[in-house]
């Protein structure tokens, strides 16, 4: 297990190509940030196709997977580009989990990347991209939107999520829990291992880390300023969605995307997948292998999107 301190905790991650033989002009890193109640495991099945090409970073957001341990020693902060916005300033605020990533990769000697950022993931590598700029490429968000604040279903997502974290007890892995997780969420079932990972996951997870995050994102305030970010940022950004999301539907999807600057000029900057929930990465990897492949044959040369 390759581990590094970021800001006290310690954080699991691993880089899978590092040393396999490359043609000249091999593509740019790849880093790939797992959604709320996941870890580093189910981006397993894209970087098995896309590590002859690129460096693929997949690491656990601190509170999550293995890198849930020696929270208390956490040196908590938030950009200051974050700061000047307004944005939650809760060490499990998506700048202050931003801020742990630019660590990870100053640390890492990794970057410019292009970020994959799955659900939860995919507002904390807009995040990044807005707050360390010199440091993101691009970003494709997966399964991923938002900007629309409802106040009811967003009380009731809250409340779920709380209660979800709330019940979890050690013995619910000997239920039939990993079989329901391999029916949720997702359009049709998946192999059982992954309903089993889904329920470690689920458990194991820090109680404070998962509805910190739950919580500090889901705001008024929050959701609010994804648009005006999203119109900020210079880098290239995609989002691909399944039409069969349930929890990211694909109409928060295309309202987040229409805020791009790409999007206003007539630009298609979202990828539709049939046959496809809200898990993408497991449900079609082959399928968001590809579209990857796609936005990175079409992307520019690395360019400096650093502030001026």
């Amino acid at each position: 297990m390759a581990t590094t301190t970021v800001f006290g905790v310690p954080h699991y991650y691993q880089i899978t190509g590092t040393g396999l033989p490359r043609a000249e002009g091999a593509g740019p890193p790849l880093v790939f940030i797992h959604g709320w109640l996941l870890s580093h495991k189910y981006w397993q099945p894209i970087i098995d196709q896309l590590s002859l090409e690129h460096h693929c970073l997949a690491y656990d957001l601190r509170g999550f997977g293995e890198s849930r341990y020696g929270l208390a020693d956490h040196c908590p902060g938030t950009p200051a580009a974050a700061q000047a916005w307004g944005a939650s300033a809760s060490p499990y605020g998506l700048g202050a989990y931003a801020r742990d990533l630019a660590a990870l990769l100053q640390q890492l000697n990794l970057g410019p990347v292009w970020l994959v950022g799955h659900s939860l993931g995919g507002s904390v590598a807009l995040w990044m991209a807005h707050c360390f700029p010199e440091l993101v490429q691009g970003v494709v968000c997966l399964n991923s939107g938002g900007g629309i604040y409802l106040e009811r279903e967003f009380q009731q997502f809250r409340q779920a999520g709380q209660y979800i974290v709330g019940w979890r007890r050690p013995w619910l892995r000997y239920t039939l829990l990993p079989l329901l997780l391999t029916r949720m969420m997702v359009h049709r079932p998946l192999d059982y291992s992954w309903g089993r990972d889904r329920c470690l996951d689920l458990l194991q997870a820090d109680g404070a880390a998962a509805l910190g995050t739950l919580l500090e994102s889901t705001t008024e305030a929050e959701v609010h300023l994804l648009p005006r970010l999203v119109a900020a940022l210079r880098q290239p950004v995609y989002f691909v969605a399944g039409r069969q999301d349930q929890v990211m539907n694909l109409r928060y999807v295309n309202h987040l995307a229409g805020y791009l600057q790409a999007s206003r000029q007539g630009q298609n900057t979202v990828i539709e997948i049939e046959n496809c929930g809200h898990l993408a990465m497991v449900e079609q990897p082959v399928v968001v292998a590809k579209v990857l492949q796609e936005i990175l044959s079409a992307a520019p040369v690395a360019q400096d999107f650093s502030r001026s």
